[in-house]
C-alpha cells in the first residue's frame, strides 16, 4: 500500500513514517525539503514542493497516486481538495485550538473552558472572535466534505524533537545556564493538555488500524496523564540532575515567565475518552518519562538564536532576580497576617499531622453521645 505523509520532518512525523513502514507501507513524504532529519530512512521517497498552495500541491503530485493520505503540514483543506475522489482514505492533523473559547477564554461564561473538553464542545463559530479557530473548524468542514470516511486529529502543544517552539527549552537552559530559581505564574498550578510526539504518532497509527472504526470521527490526543507547570519544571529538573526551585509570582507579575503557562491562566485539558474507548490508545510513553527524555535531548543537542527568536524567551535573570527578590519579601509580609498555622505547608498540615480545618464529620469516642469530642 502506497502511504502519503504531508510533513513527515516534524516532531511527530518521524514517528508516523516508521510506525507506516513497520505496517508494510511504501511509504513517501511530501514536504517543502527545507530540512532533512536522520530518522526518516533512506527507504522512505521525498517529494519536494509546497503544500500551502493549490497550484504547487497540484504540481508536486501530478502523475502520482496513493492509497491512503496522512496531512500533518500545509493548508490541510487544500490538500483535501486536491485529493478528492483520488485517494481511498485521508487522515488530517489539525489543533485543539478549534474549540470556541479556546483562544479567546473571556468570551466565555464563566470564563474559560470547562474540563475535560470533548470533542462535542462547541467549536469557533466567528472569525472575528477567533480566527485562527475557525480556520481550523473550516478546515474540518471541508476534509469531510471531500473525504466523509477521513479522521481527524486535534493536536495540542507538542513536545519532542525538532519542536520548532519548545516550552521545555526554558527550564532546560535555566537549568544549564545554572540557574536554581525559576518564576511561575499563579504558582504553576495550571494545566494544559500536551501530547509527546510519540504518542501522538500513536494515535494517527491506531486510526491507519482501525479504518473502519475511526472513520468519520475527530478525536482529540495527548498524554493520559497531564503536568501541571510546576510538575514539568520538577521533572525537567531531577532529569539534567538539577535542583530549580519555582518560585511562585501573580500572573501580572510574572512576564517572560507566562510563556510557561500554554494556557494562560486558564485550563484547558481535553476529554481523550473517545480516542481510548473507540481505538484502545495507550501511551507510548507516560507523561513523566516523555518530558525527561525531551529535557535530555534538548540539554544535549542546544537550541540556536532562530530557536529562542521563536521561543520569545529573553532570559533576563537580572530582572529575574528582581522579581524572585520582590516576590520573597511579598510572601514575608504576608506570613506576618497570617491567621493559620503557620507551620502549615502546602497541603494544608503541620508538623504534627493536623490540617487547618478539622473535617465536619463527626466521630464520637462513645456510645450514645450527642456530639463528639470536637462539639461535631
Amino acid at each position: 500500500m502506497r502511504t502519503l505523509v504531508v510533513g513527515g520532518t516534524g516532531p511527530t512525523g518521524p514517528f508516523i513514517v516508521n510506525g507506516l513502514r513497520e505496517r508494510g507501507r511504501e511509504v513517501t513524504i511530501f514536504h517543502r525539503g527545507t530540512h532533512e532529519v536522520p530518522e526518516i530512512p533512506d527507504d522512505v521517497g521525498h517529494i519536494h514542493g509546497d503544500p500551502h498552495f493549490a497550484e504547487t500541491i497540484a504540481d508536486a503530485l501530478a502523475g502520482r497516486t496513493f492509497h491512503e493520505v496522512i496531512a500533518t503540514y500545509g493548508r490541510i483543506r487544500l490538500l483535501a481538495e486536491a485529493f478528492a475522489g483520488k485517494v481511498g482514505r485521508f487522515v488530517s492533523i489539525g489543533g485543539v485550538a478549534v474549540y470556541r473559547g479556546f483562544s479567546s477564554p473571556r468570551t466565555l461564561t464563566p470564563m474559560g473552558l470547562t474540563a475535560p473538553v470533548r470533542e462535542s464542545a462547541p467549536v469557533a463559530d466567528d472569525e472575528a472572535e477567533e480566527r485562527f479557530g475557525r480556520l481550523i473548524a473550516q478546515t474540518e468542514e471541508t476534509v469531510f466534505a471531500h473525504h466523509p470516511t477521513a479522521t481527524v486529529f486535534r493536536y495540542p502543544y507538542v513536545y519532542g524533537p525538532y519542536q520548532l517552539v519548545p516550552r521545555e527549552w526554558s527550564v532546560v537552559r535555566r537549568v544549564l545556564d545554572g540557574r536554581t530559581h525559576i518564576l511561575v505564574p499563579d504558582g504553576g498550578t495550571a494545566l494544559s493538555t500536551h501530547g509527546w510526539a510519540g504518542n501522538l504518532a500513536q494515535a494517527v497509527l491506531l486510526a491507519v488500524d482501525q479504518p473502519d472504526v475511526s472513520a468519520g470521527k475527530a478525536y482529540n490526543c495527548g498524554d493520559l496523564d497531564q503536568l501541571s507547570i510546576r510538575q514539568i519544571v520538577e521533572v525537567i529538573a531531577d532529569a539534567l540532575g538539577a535542583e530549580l526551585r519555582p518560585v511562585p509570582v501573580p500572573w501580572e507579575a510574572a512576564g517572560p515567565a507566562r510563556l510557561l503557562s500554554l494556557g494562560g491562566r486558564y485550563h484547558q485539558l481535553m476529554d481523550l475518552s473517545r480516542l481510548v474507548g473507540d481505538l484502545g490508545y495507550t501511551d507510548v510513553l507516560p507523561s513523566t518519562e516523555a518530558v525527561a527524555r525531551t529535557a535530555r535531548w534538548y540539554a544535549e543537542n542546544g537550541a540556536d538564536t532562530a530557536l529562542e527568536a521563536r521561543l520569545g524567551d529573553p532570559f533576563d535573570y537580572a530582572w529575574e532576580d528582581q522579581m524572585i527578590d520582590t516576590a520573597g519579601s511579598v510572601l514575608a509580609a504576608w506570613g506576618r497576617h497570617r491567621r493559620d498555622d503557620p507551620d502549615e505547608d502546602e497541603t494544608g498540615r503541620t508538623a504534627s499531622g493536623r490540617t487547618f480545618r478539622p473535617h465536619p464529620y463527626a466521630h464520637p469516642k462513645a456510645a450514645g453521645v450527642a456530639r463528639d469530642h470536637r462539639g461535631r
